[in-house]
């Protein structure tokens, strides 16, 4: 058995790109379609939070983008916490990241003393349910003052009544992770084994596995939902503004 290579925190997120590349198709034009937003619509020293943040890929990116922007980086897997605090900890004062859980009614109660700009999402938001997503999205609402934007870069699966859609998109993702597995990248399982056997990582993997043990993945809920929700929870302008097959960034404005 091959020993497991001990890697700084700026080393496994470099994995974590490749391996998400592996599963999101061009990957980084999206998120170029959040910036050029966030440079368009807001003055250059804004603060951004960082929704469910993973090991903190958005952020690193926005705060490399933006030298004088801050960003708030929150998420409950502790694994992944570990990871982005040594990642944006290279930021000093303008990055901090919290452990927030969206399941929880009460998870924004650590922002309370905190004003955003923006908020940021990547990936995630997928693994919450319908009732929970509109949840989150009524709390981002009363939490952002008015102008204040909201970008969320997922995987939206077409329903049925988009069965070439669907199948298209679905032929699509299976070439882009066969290649990009061929080519050496990290499934995700390889990944998260690789960062559990790093140092002093094993606890938090464990508490990773009791804390999602109880969590299945959730339905896919369609674009029309996410649109929607959005504006029932109280954003004044929804829309999309990036696309590839069923991979969307969508904009809400508060």
């Amino acid at each position: 058995m091959n020993a497991i290579p001990s890697l700084p925190p700026r080393d496994l997120l470099a994995r974590w790109d490749d391996q998400q590349a592996a599963y999101v198709a061009h990957r980084e034009p999206r998120f170029q379609a959040m910036f050029d937003v966030l440079d368009l619509h807001l003055s250059p020293g804004f603060t951004a939070l960082d929704l469910a943040c993973g090991p903190g890929s958005l952020a690193d990116r926005a705060l490399r983008r933006f030298p004088h922007a801050s960003v708030t980086a929150i998420d409950y897997d502790p694994l992944l916490l570990q990871v982005a605090r040594g990642v944006l900890g290279e930021y000093g004062d303008r990055a901090s990241v919290l452990e927030a859980d969206l399941v929880r009614d009460d998870w924004a109660d650590p922002l309370a003393d905190r004003a955003f700009d923006a908020v940021l999402s990547s990936t995630a938001l997928h693994w919450l349910s319908p009732t929970d997503l509109l949840r989150v999205y009524t709390r981002l609402a009363d939490l952002l003052p008015p102008g204040a934007v909201f970008l969320n870069a997922d995987h939206l699966r077409f329903g049925p009544d988009h069965e070439t859609l669907r199948s298209l998109s679905a032929e699509h993702d299976g070439r882009v992770q066969r290649a990009a597995f061929a080519a050496g990248a990290d499934t995700w399982d390889d990944w998260y084994a690789l960062a559990a056997g790093q140092p002093g990582m094993a606890p938090l993997a464990v508490e990773r596995e009791r804390r999602f043990a109880t969590r299945p993945p959730q339905p896919l809920a369609p674009l029309d939902f996410h649109l929607s929700a959005l504006r029932t929870a109280g954003f004044a302008e929804v829309g999309t503004v990036w696309q590839y097959l069923d991979d969307y960034v969508v904009l809400a404005r508060r």
